[in-house]
């Protein structure tokens, strides 16, 4: 239920509060004095998209407040965003002229689609044009899934999202069976190029390990050159005066008096060290010399090896690293291939399983229906006799779907109507007039919301429902038989019906007068709680005489009266 409404500065509203009783509230007006944009405000507190030029002339900010009694059922996920001891819930929102807006719940910043969840369990809203939605095939399925029960639309609930696997699994199998398609010319191309990969063996050590050989190689005359030179000044072949000759004479000539001399001992040892350096290096070197003159055809063969690792460089990416990780991606591309025919089985086997599972839904949720389709029928015939269209014919039909079950069920619903005895029936869209829609869809609440005591046509539990002028187009004695069925409607919950009708306002539990005025130069708009006389003025406005119209006022009063 809504306790307050808060408006201000919302076009030509500068400031506005309602406080709301539980059933029927009303709120009246003449054309243009704003009650629109009452209507806009509880919107603005749906999350609906704030209009342009929205913000009354001259303020900063038009702000929108409601003050909601909590319900006792709250869907957890949204029962965790809410104080757990809190009895009230307060959504606001904050319209810029820019076009910006803040939303805000119980005082705390939030999203919009915070407010939009909320909200569709606070309130429904019926706008000017709502009943229009009747036509759309869409909202007629949502009509008499309502009427079949909370049950039905969690059994619904359960076919759309196996319906959605379905979809989803389909499109995998699509994705495996193209697969299998190229299967065998891919898994030849990945042979191809792993077994060449495998064959080279590369590795990035090996590559600068022959990049350091190959430059050795194309010098090797130099290097055997010095390496030869370098081994004969430490020992000639031929003998002679070399580094280690000379090293060995300095050696024995130390010996025999490094036992006198402790330096000079040192220095014997660490020559003779030298000189097993001197010898090692000479062996060395000359070792070294020979090796590389030994081995005339070994620079062709690093070339080679550098040639084909620059190959498969160039053809996977630039370098040894880039190959070795294509070689990867080839193996785990060959294992997926590879069982890519046993993912296929699986897959069928999974949505033959899931296929089964959307059968049994479909045809539990299209039983419901059957079952329902003639008792919402006939409670809607029964509720347009008192709306003055008796003898009209009203029907549910139920048409299976020509591409089988989609994510709403196996079949179609079409609301047929006959408005008058010996006029043939024909689809809701196409033969009902603005009022006679307005009465099918007032109808087809009573009906959806005798069921429960809180919810809307399509399902939810909203405690407030929102009407702005959906008694648009009638009058007369339909006009108090609309007023009724409001008034019914309002029994155990809070309704809010934006009317021009004085046969409706009459019977409301609690009555606002909006109004507009004009002063120094700027309009503005307020809203006004009536009682006594004040409600019977204005329903002799609402019947269109003067305001000294005894007759009128009479009249008002005896609609009061057969309230």
């Amino acid at each position: 239920m809504l306790h307050e409404l808060r408006v201000e500065n919302l076009l030509l509203i500068e400031r506005a509060e309602l406080r709301l009783a539980p059933g029927l509230n009303v709120l009246t007006g003449e054309t243009g004095a704003g009650k629109t944009m009452l209507a806009h405000a509880l919107d603005l507190l749906l999350g609906g998209r704030a209009r342009t030029a929205v913000v009354r002339p001259g303020a900063t900010e038009a702000y929108v407040e409601g003050v909601f009694e909590r319900p006792p059922m709250l869907e957890p996920a949204l029962a965790e965003r809410l104080s757990a001891d809190s009895d009230e819930i307060v959504l606001a929102r904050r319209v810029w002229p820019d076009g910006r807006t803040r939303a805000y719940v119980c005082g705390r910043a939030a999203t919009v689609a915070d407010l939009r969840e909320l909200g569709s369990e606070l309130l429904a809203f019926y706008g000017q044009h709502e009943h229009r939605r009747l036509m759309l095939a869409s909202a007629q399925l949502d009509v008499l899934d309502a009427h079949c029960g909370p049950d039905h639309l969690a059994a619904r609930g359960r076919l759309a999202a196996v319906h959605r696997s379905l979809r989803e699994l389909e499109g995998r199998m699509a994705e495996l069976r193209a697969l299998a398609g190229a299967r065998e010319r891919e898994l030849d191309l990945l042979a191809f190029e792993l077994g060449e990969i495998e064959a080279a063996n590369p590795s990035e050590e090996e590559q600068a390990a022959l990049l350091g050989e190959r430059e050795r190689l194309r010098h090797a005359e130099a290097i055997t050159a010095a390496t030869a030179a370098a081994a004969e000044a430490i020992a000639p072949e031929a003998g002679g005066p070399g580094a280690g000759f000379l090293l060995a004479e300095a050696v024995r000539t130390l010996e025999p008096v490094g036992a006198l001399d402790p330096v000079l001992g040192s220095c014997a040892e660490r020559l003779q060290t030298v000189l097993y350096e001197a010898e090692d290096l000479g062996a060395e070197l000359r070792r070294h010399a020979y090796e590389i003159d030994a081995s005339p055809g070994r620079l062709e063969e690093v070339e080679d090896r550098l040639a084909m690792l620059a190959r498969l460089e160039r053809k996977h990416g630039g370098s040894i690293a880039a190959v070795l990780a294509h070689g990867e991606r080839c193996a785990a591309r060959r294992e997926e291939l590879v069982g890519a025919e046993i993912a296929l089985e699986q897959q069928q086997a999974e949505i033959a399983t899931t296929r089964a599972e959307l059968d049994g839904l479909a045809a539990s949720v299209t039983q419901a229906r059957r079952r329902a389709a003639p008792e919402l029928a006939a409670a809607v015939r029964g509720r347009l006799a008192d709306l003055a269209m008796d003898g009209a014919a009203f029907e549910v039909e139920l048409t299976p779907r020509p591409d089988g079950c989609g994510p709403a069920g196996a079949e179609t619903v079409e609301l047929v109507i006959a408005p008058n005895p010996g006029v043939p029936a024909g689809p809701l869209r196409e033969i009902a007039s603005g009022g006679e829609l307005s009465r099918v869809m007032l109808a087809l609440l009573s009906a959806a919301h005798a069921e429960s005591a809180a919810g809307s046509c399509a399902g939810r539990t909203a405690p407030l429902l929102v009407f702005d002028e959906i008694d648009a187009g009638i009058g007369g004695h339909t006009a108090r038989a609309v007023g009724e069925h409001l008034r019914a409607l309002a029994s155990g919950r809070q309704v809010l019906c934006i009317t021009h009708l004085p046969q409706v306002a009459s019977l409301a539990t609690r009555h606002f007068r909006i109004s507009k005025s004009a002063a120094g130069g700027a309009t503005s708009t307020a809203v006004l709680e009536l009682g006594g006389e004040q409600v019977v003025a204005e329903l002799v406005r609402m019947l269109g005489a003067a305001e000294d119209d005894r007759a009128a006022s009479q009249h008002a009063r005896k609609l009061l009266r057969a309230a």
